[in-house]
């Protein structure tokens, strides 16, 4: 019995002994592994910041929309009275306004156009009309078409210098039960800019300055 005790005794010893030296064993490869598995450090990026869809990582175009600057008007153009006026002249060609001779002042330096009707249909007609007139105050007529009128004036400065104004009379016709009526509407400039813009492209071949 005494025997047998001292066996028993042996085997648990060598089990024990086994397990130690299994674990041991492991230490050099599968312990590493744990440790770095479970007590992970925060990654580094040094002194670089921009990583990372947080903070000034991405740019989804902030700050690349840069605001309309709008053109003097009246406009100084490089360009004698005669020059400007053949420039007037083949703008109003391109953009299909006729000039109105009994309107029109060539000997003063006043050029204006026949009323040009740029959007018909009541479906379009109003947001047409907000784009180049104010017309928040007639929100309840029913617009079907809408014209403008562009007058020209230049005026020369010296010889080789002039002051180039560009007004429109924008216009919104309501059908009612009355008949057609034509209302004159407050501009908001997008005529007279667009048509400046165009004239002083053609006089001096190249954009516009907004402080000439």
């Amino acid at each position: 019995m005494k025997y047998r005790a001292i066996l028993i005794g042996l085997a648990l010893m060598i089990g024990v002994t086994s397990a130690f030296a299994q674990e041991k064993g492991v230490d050099g490869q599968s312990k590493t592994v744990r440790d770095t598995g479970t007590n992970r450090s925060p990654g580094n990026n040094g002194a670089k910041t921009d990583t990372g869809t947080a903070g000034s990582g991405i740019n989804f175009g902030k700050d690349k929309t840069k605001p309309v600057v709008l053109l003097p008007n009246p406009y100084r153009l490089t360009a004698r009275r005669d020059v400007v006026m053949r420039a007037v002249a083949d703008v109003m060609r391109d953009r299909k306004l006729i000039m109105d001779e009994a309107a029109s002042k060539p000997d003063e330096g006043i050029i204006v156009s026949q009323p040009y009707t740029f959007i018909k249909g009541t479906v379009v007609a109003q947001s047409e009309l907000n784009r180049f007139a104010e017309i928040e105050n007639s929100q309840s007529r029913g617009w079907t078409r809408g014209r403008y009128t562009i007058t020209v004036e230049i005026q020369p400065i010296d010889g080789v210098s002039s002051n180039i104004s560009v007004n429109a009379k924008v216009e919104g016709r309501s059908d009612g039960a009355s008949g057609a009526e034509w209302i004159t509407l407050q501009s908001k400039g997008i005529a007279e800019q667009d048509f400046l813009t165009a004239l002083i492209e053609a006089v001096s071949g190249g954009v516009p300055l907004t402080q000439p």
